[in-house]
């Protein structure tokens, strides 16, 4: 039996939440339905963690690839609880009808089953989001759970203590939780804290809403201290050294009898439980591989010289972007992605245009310029069109599965952050200073997964002698064997 997950969605009204949803219930109920090329069955692909590897050279799925041990393999999505917040009104199922993302026939079958699923009311602030998004924010928090930033932090704890109790998702082995923000991108916060004592005392210390605090913030320190791993989806500046310590082993572990205890906060949730703080904005498509034909780029020896590329689309998140606040945001991490590579002489232009006709079809074009031998002109042009949502879904169930995954087997927040770099545009946190290459990048989720998981995950591992049966160390651990320090230490032995 595969580990129970829960997943909780800031903005699962959205495009990205109601197919993620429309997913879930087609695998739970084991849909059929009719598209333009024949039937479709349902199915998980595109999400790494879901579907199996191919052949002997591994690649492609890691179900099988981790399945079993100790740590009870990796959870089935089709098994997960999903829910969230969102501040439209508008029922999920309607809200998947008027997406236009899937086949009408699939849409058709799903509606009113989702059109059930109660959706808690979210927590806003007007100033954060393009104006566009005013009119339709109606389903929020309001009163007294609205008056301070305290006040609605922990309305959004009481939200995920409910949410874990009617779903089964109590205690160490209750299966864990992963927030997600999928709403509009905010505009970038002025509030800056060094440390987590710093945030804390800002947002429980205070009175009054005064500070430039976000609502993805509060969602993130919210789930934090109810020990769920939060995933900035979105490309606002929500990371930061505050949060990053906030979820560090080391302050969830003697917090409990610092700064809580002083301002009046009710204790951690498993505080001895790792939880993770990743981000920042989904590498879905475009940007994704973007990264990795400049890799192939590097690899060939030739210079890079210009990357010059525009994308358009007709969604709610584009129309956000009209605005020149939340642009900004947007065009900070979508800019950056070939900054630690360190190439001064690589001209990227990146251009979005909203364009409400082609919905959330995501087209984009992007050309390559290079230099080749003797300085000759070498030039790659790529074409891509898909829904926006169908590309980053799967990165929000892996996303969830992995935090699960590395949670139980005690993987470090630094460590899971470099492991899922991959899913991100700009790796931030934890993961700051990870190789942008896509393909590096996978390298680090595959060292990662080798050293904690048993060196099941790569062929290329075992053959240059890194294998190590990590279930024999755990139980050994168990058996009193081996002390926890010693069994960290032959990981690290292994790992070098």
């Amino acid at each position: 039996m595969s580990p129970k997950i829960g997943i909780l969605v800031v903005g699962l009204g959205g495009n990205n939440g109601v197919t993620l949803l429309a997913g879930h219930v087609a695998n739970d109920l084991s849909l059929s339905w009719e598209t333009q090329n024949g039937p479709m069955s349902a199915n998980w692909y595109g999400c790494i963690t879901q579907i199996d590897s191919k052949g002997d050279h591994g690649g492609c799925g890691f179900r099988d690839r981790l399945s079993g041990g100790s740590y009870g393999g990796l959870a089935s999505a089709t098994e997960a609880v999903i829910g969230g917040w969102d501040v439209r009104p508008t029922p999920l199922g309607d809200a998947l009808y008027e997406s236009r993302v899937l086949e009408y026939d699939l849409v058709r079958k799903v509606r009113d089953g989702m059109n059930g699923i109660k959706v808690m009311k979210g927590v806003y602030d007007p100033s954060f989001v393009g104006e566009s998004q005013h009119a339709t924010a109606t389903h929020v928090v309001r009163g007294d759970d609205d008056l301070t930033l305290r006040s609605r932090v922990e309305r959004l704890r009481k939200d995920i203590r409910r949410f874990r109790s009617e779903n089964g998702l109590l205690g160490e082995d209750g299966g864990h939780v992963t927030v997600i923000w999928s709403a509009s991108v905010e505009r970038p916060s002025s509030a800056s804290y060094s440390t987590a004592d710093e945030l804390l005392g800002a947002i429980y210390g205070a009175d009054e809403n005064d500070d430039d605090v976000s609502p993805s913030v509060l969602y993130a320190v919210a789930s934090a201290l109810e020990g769920c791993s939060f995933v900035n989806g979105g490309s606002q500046n929500t990371l930061s050294p505050a949060l990053s310590e906030l979820y560090g082993v080391e302050y969830r572990s003697s917090i409990s009898g610092g700064i809580l205890g002083k301002l009046g906060i009710g204790g951690l949730y498993c505080p001895d439980r790792p939880a993770y703080l990743l981000g920042t904005d989904f590498k879905a498509g475009q940007t994704k591989f973007k990264t990795a034909a400049v890799e192939y780029i590097r690899a060939l020896g030739l210079l890079p010289m210009v990357v010059a590329s525009s994308n358009h689309l007709g969604n709610n998140d584009m129309l956000n972007l009209t605005t020149k606040k939340t642009l900004d945001a947007k065009m900070r991490v979508k800019s950056n992605i070939f900054g630690p590579w360190d190439e001064p002489q690589l001209d990227h232009q990146v251009r979005v245009m909203y364009t409400p006709y082609i919905g959330d079809e995501k087209r984009d074009v992007v050309e390559y310029t290079s230099l080749g031998f003797l300085g000759c002109q070498h030039t790659m042009l790529t074409y891509t069109r898909c829904m926006d949502s169908v590309l980053c879904v799967p990165l929000m169930v892996d996303v969830a599965v992995w935090c699960d995954l590395f949670s139980r087997v005690d993987v470090s927040t630094k460590d899971a952050a470099r492991a899922t770099a991959y899913l991100f545009k700009v790796p931030e946190g934890g993961a700051a200073g990870v190789d942008p290459g896509f393909h590096r990048q996978m390298g680090e989720l595959e060292d990662v997964l080798n050293t904690r998981c048993g060196g099941t995950t790569s062929s290329t591992a075992r053959e240059e002698g890194r294998h190590l049966t990590w279930d024999v160390v755990e139980k050994a651990v168990g058996d009193g064997v081996l002390t926890r320090e010693q069994a960290d230490a032959l990981r690290g032995l292994a790992k070098e």
